[in-house]
């Protein structure tokens, strides 16, 4: 369906060439002032030099060309040149019911799909998730599920650090602990055991033992440094630690993920980029990128445009072994081999852009992507604590993603019983979908490249722009709708009458703003725009709630008609919060 602002702009356009100016100084807007009128054009002022003409002539001229167009109810042209438009309610109805009928909701899907591989995760093995995984889990799950609902094939990769000098340090500390264990024996040709000589409690505790031991141990950080570097040459003892590790790991990181309601179509990691590390060293060098400064092998990637300094990108350091970079561009290679995609997006704290300037540029110079290749970098801001400083325990740590999960809902759980009572059972449950909505629209609410304070008080409140008001304002609706069942009706479509109110009107002028919302989501990477759309919508429909009369309205052609409109108000609702990657329960 065309956005409801092109047909706007389509009339007044029209009207613009009647009166003999040219066409594009009809494009109209939304008014920021609501209180005189719902849209605005401002093209008479614009075209005041090329007609030589007083903006309010020309304004005057337009209106009176669109007094007789059936979209809209009220014209007027303003000083200086302002073209004041107020649209009728059957343009409105009419708008509505083709969006009632469309499976889309409004929203058109890409002419031309593209393939697009979303790295998002980037959790390392061994270590629980934390709050510092947060917001790459949510702002991603949510890109992922809005370019796919406008038509594009998205491929989720949890891209796991799994390669790296953690690998290393776990290694060694294991080494030092348990120093008969087979893994370490030289000599040893033997199948290597099935069952891991740790489990993933010890596991969670080795890792920073050995990462605190490093910083203080230069030997010890030598040691590390070497395990890191005969693990990636394939030594087999570490290869067998290395798949002990991946097999604890991962199925709790999946669990925790899946808690987020967060899915990847791949669970790969930097490992599975070492069988192209090889041949993509080889060429570099062979076709002159790649040269050697102080012994590490780097590839030159500043412009002559560049107004600071871009470091050269480091693709192996002087022992030969890998770095970040390394990983990152051999999976570029794997990814355009196995996927051909039209653009890579990847999701990071923002603070990794050099990083990613670096590979990108590494990349299209020596040719590991197609020219008409994307390659994108989405970078987010810190998730703070009320101090403005990252967010922590009380005790001052690093704070557990499940533990943050738990706490947040004990307060939903709190708050959903402590006015009435409900099975403990199903409070629990409710707890668990409603919490989700705070930690998810409580992140994606803001823009994802502004760091934000993280308050729970504010986040759990049924009240204001969070996710516990926006699923209280879809239960709401649900719940009438339900009523509405019990006495007999019938929830139907293609029945939905022009506004009735004020309120209503404003309802429906919002509910007509949901495909121009998750266009500019998808072309900004922005899910706080649904966020922004999705409160105005709740706000207005709560002001049409308490202002009309729904199930007590006798006459039955305008009940209908409400009960419609509702009940688009839910779908579109739940639609957006699914993209958001959330869910309402059916009560609270």
């Amino acid at each position: 369906m065309e956005k409801i602002l092109d047909l706007i702009s389509a009339e007044v356009m029209g009207a613009f060439e009647a009166c003999g100016y040219d066409v594009a100084y009809g494009k109209t807007g939304i008014s920021n002032r609501p209180d005189l009128c719902e849209y605005q054009c401002n093209g008479a002022m614009a075209a005041k030099k090329a007609y030589q003409k007083a903006p309010i002539v020309i304004a005057q001229e337009v209106a009176a060309k669109l007094q007789d167009s059936e979209a809209f109810e009220e014209v007027s042209a303003v000083n200086p040149g302002f073209i004041n438009i107020r649209v009728s309610g059957d343009f409105l109805a009419d708008y509505l019911l083709k969006m009632q009928s469309d499976k889309n909701l409004s929203v058109e899907k890409a002419k031309e799909p593209k393939t697009i591989v979303l790295d998002y995760g980037g959790a390392n093995v061994a270590k629980p998730l934390h709050v510092g995984h947060l917001r790459s889990a949510i702002i991603g799950e949510s890109v992922k599920r809005i370019a796919r609902f406008v038509g594009h094939k998205v491929i989720g990769d949890v891209h796991l650090g799994d390669w790296g000098l953690q690998m290393g340090l776990i290694i060694t500390e294991v080494r030092q602990r348990q120093p008969e264990l087979p893994y370490f024996d030289e000599n040893f040709t033997g199948e290597y055991p099935q069952e891991a000589p740790f489990t993933l409690s010890q596991l969670e505790e080795i890792y920073p033992t050995a990462s605190a031991k490093s910083k203080e141990d230069a030997a010890y950080r030598e040691a590390a440094l070497e395990a890191t570097y005969q693990l990636q040459q394939g030594k087999r003892g570490y290869q067998a630690l290395w798949n002990h590790i991946m097999q604890i790991s991962i199925p709790d990181l999946k669990r925790n993920y899946g808690r987020l309601n967060v899915d990847f179509d791949l669970w790969k990691g930097e490992s599975d980029a070492k069988p192209y590390i090889a041949d993509m060293v080889q060429r570099m060098r062979e076709e002159g990128y790649a040269y050697e400064d102080q012994g590490a092998l780097v590839v030159d990637v500043k412009e002559d445009s560049d107004a600071k300094e871009i470091p050269p990108c480091i693709i192996l350091k002087s022992d030969g072994a890998f770095l970040y970079a390394t990983t990152d561009l051999a999976t570029i290679v794997e990814r355009m081999e196995l996927y051909q995609p039209d653009e890579i997006l990847y999701l990071t704290d923002k603070r990794q852009e050099m990083h990613f300037t670096q590979v990108f540029r590494c990349a299209r110079k020596t040719g590991l992507v197609k020219d008409d290749t994307k390659l994108s970098f989405l970078g987010f801001g810190t998730m703070n604590g009320k101090d403005g400083k990252p967010f922590k325990t009380r005790e001052g740590g690093v704070m557990r993603l499940e533990t943050l999960i738990a706490d947040i809902n004990a307060e939903m759980y709190r708050k959903i019983t402590e006015n009435h009572e409900v099975d403990p059972q199903e409070a629990r449950e409710t707890a668990e979908i409603v919490g989700l909505s705070a930690i998810k629209y409580g992140d994606l609410s803001n823009q994802a490249s502004k760091d934000y304070v993280f308050d729970m008080d504010k986040f759990t409140s049924f009240e204001g722009n969070t996710g516990p008001y926006i699923l209280y304002t879809i239960v709401r609706i649900k719940s009438i709708l339900n009523k509405y069942r019990e006495n007999g009706g019938s929830v139907q479509k293609g029945h939905i009458l022009a506004p009735a109110n004020e309120s209503e009107k404003s309802l429906m002028m919002e509910l007509v703003k949901f495909n121009s919302t998750i266009e500019q989501a998808f072309a900004e990477t922005a899910p706080h725009r649904i966020c922004a759309f999705i409160y105005d919508l709740a706000n207005a429909f709560n002001r049409f709630y308490h202002e009309t009369r729904i199930l007590g309205e006798e006459n039955a052609a305008q009940q209908t008609s409400w009960i419609e409109l509702l009940d688009l108000t839910r779908e579109v609702l739940e639609t957006s919060i699914d993209l958001l990657g959330f869910e309402a329960p059916e009560r609270m």
